[in-house]
């Protein structure tokens, strides 16, 4: 793709203004924001807003949206006026990925605001443009800097949708008033399986009201109706500013298909491929990467979730798959030792990139927590490592062995806040070092109270915030995010749980330990 680079000036961390976020269109900025405006019915429109993703030191991916067949322009700039480019990029968007399209904008300064504008443009007329929007990324710093993001995930699950009276998605609009540099979703960006109704019944006596479309009316087998899952989340205008303005590093769980799902033991009604896989996953990680801003993957990756994003000499994030590779639909208790959850793929490239990692903190973003007791995850209570356990015990191990520190996991699924603290002198097995493990969520979906944990890797609950019953709906306040902050100078990671109401409802300081690495890790221990 041709990308033209030059020197970008440097804005103030305060200058950063993202107004409307992404439903603002400039006109007047350049040849990109002055489209031939004749026959405006003829113009390609953007629709599902725009976003960036998988944001490093030097560039950044672009998504956008069509209504119809056009071509993605893409222009950015180190300043809001884009008296500079800085960067420029273009794509199709065709009918075979529902007119959304992606570039690649590189050659970008490190640890800057970055302001893109998006239009697109007939694929059959040069200069017949529709509006052009703006949005924002900030890339990662090249020196040991201050770092800020947020995590969460589970958005519109349990059929609460769109309720326009009561703010729709407010926590997103939270999330984006605490401006981090990016943001991880840990999975179920959609609920696949869970139809909106026009109304549902609140336990106060009140009505909640969804804003109710086609697709998003049914369980999803289609390949149009998993598009149509992640088409409705952008009607809501603050999911529409918030992506405009902060990064995606997106993973998936198992609602982007269907409940607890796994590539064995998954019903699928739509029928199966030549080699037995499941069409109903096929076609649902096929709308997961259309819709999310994701870097490509080489041709023998394809589909591939797994990937190291590194931001800065502080922070590299380990976004890992825990459903693609996973043994069979449910966890439950036997002594089978060829059970997994990671896989032997995954995991060996995890301890890889583990060890070549030079980064102050490892953050794991784990789109499922290790010890709440779950047949659908890891856990399955007291006692030494069983099953998918087996996988988990090797990887502390291994870090233990390699004097990996500062491993930190991130993880969603549980639909409630909490900070767990594990401890080898609380646990079962006991060879690895101490780590703290965060949850948070649900983003935009049902409240559920805390899970039991088990003892074989020392879980304790340091702080947990749910609701007594299960799938309370979001207008009662228990929606939860995290957010994280690296100093620059002292390297002191701060966790915070947050709530939608944007209180602080716990916080820790973790200091960084150095590493104890033992020379060089030979290939055989990975």
């Amino acid at each position: 793709m041709p990308i033209a680079i030059h020197a970008g000036q440097s804005l103030n961390r305060r200058q950063l203004l993202v107004r409307s976020a992404a439903t603002c269109a400039v006109a007047g900025l350049g040849s990109l924001a002055r489209p031939y405006l004749s026959r405006a019915a003829d113009r390609p429109l953007i629709t599902s807003g725009i976003q960036s993703g998988d944001v490093s030191a030097d560039s950044a991916v672009i998504w956008a949206r069509a209504d119809r067949p056009s071509r993605m322009l893409v222009e950015c700039s180190a300043g809001e006026d884009f008296k500079t480019i800085i960067g420029s990029a273009s794509a199709d968007a065709l009918p075979a990925s529902d007119f959304t399209s992606k570039v690649l904008l590189g050659g970008l300064p490190s640890g800057q605001d970055i302001f893109y504008r998006v239009r697109f443009e007939s694929i059959d007329e040069r200069g017949l443009a529709g509006e052009t929007q703006v949005g924002h990324f900030r890339t990662a710093p090249a020196t040991r800097s201050n770092v800020s993001f947020a995590w969460s995930g589970d958005t519109t699950g349990q059929g609460w949708g769109i309720d326009e009276s009561r703010g729709g998605m407010r926590t997103y609009r939270t999330m984006l008033d605490n401006r981090p540099d990016f943001f991880i979703h840990s999975g179920d960006h959609i609920y696949a399986d869970c139809p909106v109704e026009r109304e549902l019944k609140l336990p106060d006596g009140g009505v909640w009201r969804n804003i109710v479309t086609e697709e998003k009316s049914v369980v999803a087998q289609t390949l149009a109706e998993f598009r149509g899952n992640y088409k409705y989340n952008w009607l809501d205008p603050n999911f529409h500013a918030f992506h405009a303005a902060v990064p995606l590093f997106a993973q998936w769980d198992d609602h982007e298909v269907t409940n607890d799902w796994a590539p064995v033991g998954t019903a699928d009604e739509t029928g199966y491929a030549e080699d037995g896989s499941s069409l109903l996953v096929a076609r649902a990680r096929r709308a997961f990467h259309e819709f999310m801003p994701m870097r490509a993957r080489p041709a023998q990756e394809d589909g591939r979730i797994y990937r190291k994003i590194s931001y800065g000499p502080l922070l590299d994030v380990f976004m890992i798959d825990m459903r693609s590779y996973r043994d069979s639909t449910f966890n439950k208790r036997d002594d089978r030792s060829d059970t997994c959850i990671l896989g032997p793929a995954q995991l060996a490239w995890l301890k890889r990139e583990l060890v070549s990692s030079d980064a102050t903190w490892k953050v794991i973003a784990a789109d499922m927590p290790i010890g709440l007791i779950s047949e659908d995850a890891i856990a399955l209570g007291d006692g030494p490592p069983e099953r998918r356990e087996h996988e988990i015990a090797d990887l502390l191990s291994f870090l233990k062995r390699a004097g990996i520190r500062n491993v930190v996991w991130l993880t969603a699924d549980m639909h409630y806040t909490a900070a767990h603290h594990y401890d080898p002198n609380r646990a079962a097995f006991q060879d690895f070092e101490p780590f703290w493990e965060f949850v948070s969520g649900p983003l935009h979906a049902g409240t559920w109270a805390p899970a039991p944990l088990d003892n074989t890797f020392g879980p304790k609950a340091m702080f947990q915030k749910g609701c007594s019953g299960e799938n309370l709906a979001p207008c009662f306040g228990m929606q939860f995010f995290g957010r994280v902050d690296i100093d620059g100078k002292t390297e002191v990671m701060t966790v915070t749980l947050k709530d939608v109401d944007n209180r602080d409802l716990w916080s820790v300081d973790i200091e960084p330990r150095p590493d104890a690495r033992p020379g060089q890790i030979m290939a055989q221990h990975i």
